[in-house]
């Protein structure tokens, strides 16, 4: 039998994480993240001086933060402890109220990240945490209650430019098995939600029936404004925002149902929705439980803007009622809607010319599965794919290699909404040999954290290196910095970095392997990083001056390491 329980068994790459690996779950599930053991290098704080806490993951993009304790039981119990949970309020206070020079190095960049995001209103919403696998209780959910109202009032007299919201969650056994068994399914908005029409017309398929109308703009927000993303869960993309930018697709929605509502059912495309069942009459049609596969964006568009739309604004809508059961069925609906017409955001790759050659391309590379574009899912979370190279943390890699860890860090899902940026990392000169070149250094630093972490005792110049990786960002400021030294380590010009691998040959394990003894040899250097990130990755021009003093470092003692270098050259293909 399929459980929550089976499906986190599974996940072994996260078994590092120890109790922390529940949280890392509940984090996969809530919000559909894929590549949880990288998210894990910057989330996960547990240790001797975490100050109480065992979670604090930020993202920016998406205005929210989870901080977390974590618990998991081997024993079966009525509940988990709930002194764990008002630990919170001890972690909280040095995360967000305590001199920043006091914080010890385990929580402070996550301190330094989440109170600029707070200051900078990119941070709309924190989530408190407390993942268990016991079942949930009223004392947890006394002191949960304790901890929200005390940070409320630390954020309102800290930050009082903070306008957006703080909510608590215990998030236990049963919590678990209902975002568990959410994942399973393509519809999670189960009520019956009523539309009014103009009437409309009925198809009949084999397996599914259909109905297409025309409903209230209006009524399309207020769904919105009350459910949110869970209206898109059988959706391959979310409403991905708008910005002020005649470019963005999604700011035009909301100018045009603003500014011409009477036109806008003309110049939308519309929606398709998927539900269990459907009555239509002749002005109004009812529908029992939906999902948006098709008008993601259209939905954000119009629910996000700050008033209903005129009345006059109408949206061309077609209910499909179709057999949940029937999984080829829904994906066949969910992947011909979001495949017919070009995308003009650009949010959506999977389809486009170079996502399919790099497809083809991974084909003959051994032990490696790559998607390309595809953003992650919640599915994703209950199936074990050990071998998928996650399209966010790949995207997160080119940037960071070809000189952007700043974007690589802070603009993860902009890598791939962006024209100007996707057309520069994903172009006719990248290979999956290089991807997988570049995907490759981002682990291999990644495990040189996690072996320093799990080292019974650390030397002076240890604990140096790993209070650097341990910054947020870190790991993609340390793969620029040797991407910048690889003419260096070659001993020769690189005129062109979208030509460097280990050939179309080399499976990820082994790049990972090749990268390492050259990891060794200069990660002693990475302290010399510190002024590009201590305040946070955000300076280009800290990050060049510090760039090109490990360059200089690594400069130094080429010729003392010279076996090691070039035994790494000869693993190099650079035609």
């Amino acid at each position: 039998m399929n459980t929550w329980e089976t499906a986190y068994n599974a996940l072994v790459d996260l078994a590092d994480y120890k109790d922390n690996a529940l949280g890392l779950f509940a984090l996969g599930l809530r919000f559909g993240l894929d590549d949880l053991s990288s998210i894990g290098i910057d989330a996960v704080t547990d240790g001797s001086d975490d100050k109480k806490l065992d979670i604090v993951y930020i993202n920016p993009e998406e205005e929210y933060a989870v901080v977390g304790q974590c618990y998991y039981s081997s024993k079966d119990k009525l509940a988990a402890p709930s002194n764990k949970a008002s630990d919170l309020n001890t972690g909280l206070a040095w995360l967000l109220q305590r001199k920043i020079d006091e914080v010890p190095s385990r929580i402070k960049s996550a301190a330094v990240n989440l109170r600029q995001s707070i200051k900078d209103g990119t941070i709309k919403h924190i989530y408190l945490w407390y993942v268990h696998n016991l079942p949930e209780s009223h004392h947890v959910e006394d002191e949960l209650i304790t901890v929200q109202q005390t940070s409320e009032a630390l954020l309102k007299r800290e930050y009082p430019e903070f306008k957006g919201y703080v909510s608590y969650k215990e998030v236990g056994s049963n919590v678990l098995r209902e975002w568990y068994e959410d994942c399973k399914t393509p519809i999670l908005i189960s009520e019956t939600v009523s539309f009014k029409t103009g009437g409309g017309y009925e198809i009949n398929g084999n397996g599914w029936t259909s109905f297409s109308t025309a409903i209230q703009a209006r009524d399309l927000a207020r769904l919105y404004k009350k459910h949110k993303t869970k209206i898109f869960s059988a959706n391959i993309r979310d409403y991905l925002g708008s910005r002020k930018s005649d470019s963005n697709i999604n700011n035009g929605i909301k100018r045009t149902v603003e500014s011409e509502p009477a036109d806008f059912w003309a110049f939308n495309n519309g929606l398709t929705v998927l539900t269990h069942s459907y009555l239509a009459s002749d002005r109004s049609v009812e529908v029992k439980g939906l999902s948006i596969v098709n008008g993601a964006q259209t939905t954000g568009a119009i629910g996000s803007l700050s008033k209903l739309p005129d009345a006059k604004a109408m949206v061309q809508a077609r209910f499909i009622a179709v057999d949940t059961s029937s999984d080829f069925l829904i994906e066949n609906i969910i992947r011909y809607n979001n495949s017919q017409n070009k995308v003009e955001a650009a949010d959506f790759r999977s389809t486009d010319k170079i996502q399919k050659r790099l497809k083809e391309e991974f084909n003959y590379i051994p032990d490696a599965e790559y998607e390309g574009g595809r953003r992650g899912s919640t599915s994703d979370v209950i199936r074990r794919r050990p071998n998928l190279l996650g399209s966010y943390t790949v995207g997160q890699a080119l940037a960071a290699f070809h000189g952007d860890p700043i974007t690589a860090y802070n603009k993860k899902a902009g890598i791939w909404i962006n024209n100007k940026t996707y057309d520069k990392l994903f172009n006719e000169n990248t290979k999956a040999a290089h991807i997988v070149c570049c995907y490759s250094l981002v682990r291999a630093i990644e495990q040189k954290k996690k072996q320093l972490q799990t080292k019974s005792s650390l030397t002076r110049d240890d604990e140096q290196i790993l209070d650097f990786l341990r910054q947020r960002g870190a790991i993609f400021l340390t793969t620029y910095a040797f991407s910048y030294c690889l003419e260096t380590i070659l001993d020769r010009s690189v005129p062109n970095l979208f030509r460097i691998s280990f050939g179309a040959n080399c499976s990820p394990f082994q790049a990972i392997s090749n990268w390492q003894t050259v990891i060794d040899v200069l990660i002693p250097f990475v302290e010399h990083l510190n002024p590009a990130i201590v305040k946070g990755l955000k300076n280009t021009t800290e990050i060049e001056q510090a760039i090109r003093t490990f360059n200089s470092l690594a400069k130094s003692t080429r010729t003392f390491n010279a076996t090691v270098f070039d035994k790494f050259k000869a693993k190099v293909e650079a035609p």
